[in-house]
């Protein structure tokens, strides 16, 4: 807006000069001296007035603009809600953890493609399953739908036998625990960030830290579970902010584990830490982990993969690998892409 104003003074002043020298050039008389002054004050006015025009239509289309966006926020359709009381689950559910999938269908808006294209599948109690395929496949798509950020277009979603569309948001997520693929910790203390309900006691978040591996380090801050946890976790490390993610699945201890690339952004040790902890600690619950990393879910019983929404294998990884399956191609493509990197690094360390 300020180079806008600037043209239209500068264009203005340009115009000024020159009818004031054209007056000048006029004979004797022709226009009388004091209706040139008159002109000449009008004109200059006339500036000041059109600067004020054009700061108050550009402060205008920006108000617009927030009006827009108002209205747009005001036609979003809003969540379901968090309770259903005529659809409440037991408080038990889910005690299995058996998911199944049938004739699941998801857009993201309505008229817009199909994300997930009939999927039908079903996760056992107590299995491991690993989710992959390439970017855009709708891997992270199928999480969304189960945590129901995203509703199905079609199909139905069954924990446990209970259809997840029936009851409400509140009853859902929290029977639910996933570790993501970016840790987010809010400002506060560490108390608050692995127990933000205030649902356990200080023994139980002691007990998790130790589980975690987290419990010498907060044992030796001054103000232990009140530490505090700034922003985003910035005074964390990342492998630190994964653990804590670990630590809140483990107060809840629920049935049902998601892993959204756990392991993509933290080191090999913190890694190793995670799957084991996960291993011992969740060997009864269904565990689903999405991963680009093909060898985190090699030792899965069932690996589903996904390509373009569909869903083209799910089978145990063995059987897979066995044949010509587009498993078989993800894992050679990445020892492939494993072993070119390491070429590539041992010729610059050669360099």
């Amino acid at each position: 807006m300020e180079w806008l104003v600037l043209r239209i003074e500068v264009l203005q002043n340009l115009t000024l000069f020159t009818a004031a020298f054209l007056l000048v050039l006029l004979p004797n008389g022709f226009v009388a001296p004091g209706l040139v002054g008159l002109s000449l004050s009008y004109a200059l006015s006339l500036t000041a007035t059109q600067n004020f025009l054009t700061r108050w239509y550009s402060s205008l289309s920006n108000y617009i603009i927030s009006v827009e966006r108002i209205k747009q926020f005001m036609h979003i359709p809003s969540e379901p809600p968090a309770i259903v009381e005529d659809m409440r689950p037991p408080s038990s559910w889910p005690s299995k953890g058996r998911i199944e999938l049938h004739a699941l269908k998801i857009r993201y808006r309505p008229n817009s493609p199909l994300v997930l294209k009939d999927i039908t599948c079903t996760f056992k109690q107590g299995a491991r399953v690993g989710v992959v395929g390439r970017t855009g496949s709708g891997k992270t798509t199928l999480i969304s739908a189960l945590f129901r950020l995203v509703e199905p277009a079609s199909g139905k979603i069954l924990v446990d036998g209970l259809d997840i569309c029936s009851i409400g948001l509140k009853d859902l997520r929290l029977k639910l625990s996933i570790i993501p693929q970016e840790p987010t910790l809010f400002k506060g203390s560490v108390r608050t960030n692995l127990d933000p309900l205030g649902l356990y006691s200080d023994d139980d978040i002691w007990k998790a830290l130790e589980k975690c591996q987290l419990k010498a380090t907060i044992s030796s801050l001054p103000n232990l579970l009140d530490s505090s946890v700034s922003d985003e976790g910035e005074n964390w490390s990342a492998g630190q902010r994964q653990l804590f993610c670990l630590g809140r699945v483990l107060l809840k201890r629920n049935k049902i584990l998601v892993l959204d690339e756990a392991t993509a952004s933290i080191d090999s040790a913190t890694d190793a830490i995670l799957q084991r902890i996960i291993r011992q600690e969740f060997s009864e619950c269904t565990v689903i982990t999405v991963a680009h990393r093909v060898p985190t879910v090699i030792d899965s019983d069932m690996v589903m993969v996904l390509s373009y929404g569909k869903l083209i294998e799910y089978d145990e990884p063995s059987k897979l690998l066995e044949t010509n399956s587009s498993f078989a191609k993800l894992v050679a493509e990445y020892w492939s892409s494993c072993r070119r990197n390491s070429y590539q690094d041992f010729n610059k360390y050669q360099q």
